[in-house]
């Protein structure tokens, strides 16, 4: 088993007897039946349905009550002063808090150190521990992890296909859809109203979802984030995260799949890439539903 500090992650803590319902009136995640020392994936988005910020909502264990926010500390402040403007006059307090977020990956443990929950969006991405950063070695000593650097976390989420809001896809720039929510389960599609619940919902239904991030491949050194992914002269995409020959790219997949039929080939600065094995779903059925 293995350990990293995300110094990436920020946390804050919304408390008082509304937050639930507050909550799940904002986020694209049934929060309403999230049970004590369980988490969802969720996100907060703009009116017209694109990420504002994608973040991880801890229920605290039952004896202590309120709910914490594990998100990237690049968005933290945006978040709060989101969640204070929708907080109108209802009776709640939102903070941030000095806990830190350690991630835990390739077995299974436990610790009174920190709340511990598993990542909800896929099981082999391990547990998450909300820690105080003083203890986080200690936790995860606990668990039985080795400690490692964040680094060897970022290339174990890009080998599973897994985003990283602000590097492979834009806040404010990207709709649930682009960045794999969907399949994340950061959405869910049967509960109530959330902010921006209808763009969803109708790219959903129609199956119209345009871009998608999709797992590469490549033999050289990796391109660097931002760069455009080429299907011959034609752009189709950008280069996100990469780590070990593996990267993720956010790709236009219709023009993807058009392009590829025709036998043209990916490259990123004139680096060839190629759509990982078991990581081509969206490209081959170019997220085809009928309407109606």
């Amino acid at each position: 088993m293995k350990a990293a500090l995300l110094t990436d992650r920020g946390v804050l803590r919304v408390t008082g007897e509304p937050a639930r319902h507050f909550l799940n009136n904002l986020v694209t995640s049934d929060i309403e039946t999230l049970a004590p020392g369980t988490a969802r994936y969720t996100a907060l988005l703009s009116p017209q349905g694109k990420i504002v910020a994608d973040f991880f909502v801890v229920a605290a264990p039952a004896y202590e009550g309120g709910f914490y926010i594990d998100c990237s500390v690049d968005i933290a402040a945006e978040l709060h002063q989101k969640l204070g403007f929708y907080r109108l006059r209802a009776k709640l307090t939102i903070e941030k808090v000095d806990l830190a977020v350690l991630a835990a990956w390739d077995g299974d443990g436990s610790t009174a150190r920190g709340i511990v929950y598993h990542d909800p969006r896929l099981p082999a991405l391990g547990l998450r521990v909300l820690v105080s950063p003083d203890a986080a070695k200690d936790a995860a000593a606990e668990l039985g992890a080795t400690w490692v650097d964040a680094n060897d976390y970022d290339a174990h989420r890009i080998a599973l296909g897994v985003p990283r809001g602000g590097l492979d896809f834009l806040y404010g720039d990207a709709f649930p859809h682009d960045a794999d929510l969907d399949k994340l389960h950061g959405v869910d599609f049967g509960k109530g109203c959330f902010i921006g619940q209808e763009v969803v919902s109708r790219v959903e239904h129609r199956g119209t979802a345009r871009n998608r991030i999709v797992p590469v491949s490549f033999d050289d050194e990796a391109p660097p984030i931002g760069a455009n992914v080429m299907a011959g002269d034609k752009i189709v995409g950008t280069m996100g995260s990469s780590a070990d020959e593996m990267g993720l790219a956010m790709l236009r997949i219709d023009r993807v799949a058009d392009a590829l039929a025709a036998g043209a080939r990916l490259s990123a600065e004139g680096i060839p890439l190629r759509l990982r094995e078991g990581f081509t779903d969206f490209i081959e059925k170019k997220e085809s539903k009928p309407a109606g």
